[in-house]
């Protein structure tokens, strides 16, 4: 899984799309799949958390060209 220090986005959702395929396998067992969707959530949850501090660094220029961080 992508927790390492430099968490790329691209990865992790092509990570949750692997997910998403093995999922679908319907020969993938219950406690497999229960697996699968814990690790999904955990991968969701870190792209969540890179989003939001990305947003938080985000500038907004309003009418009058001054700069206000997003929020």
């Amino acid at each position: 899984m992508a927790e390492k220090a430099e968490f790329q986005l691209e990865e992790a959702f092509e990570q949750i799309e692997q997910l998403l395929g093995k999922l679908s396998d319907r020969k993938v067992s219950l406690e497999e799949s229960f697996r699968l969707y814990q690790q999904g959530m955990k991968l969701l949850k870190l792209c969540s958390d890179q989003i939001d501090q990305v947003e938080k660094k985000m500038l907004q220029i309003d009418e009058e060209g001054q700069i206000h961080e997003f929020s």
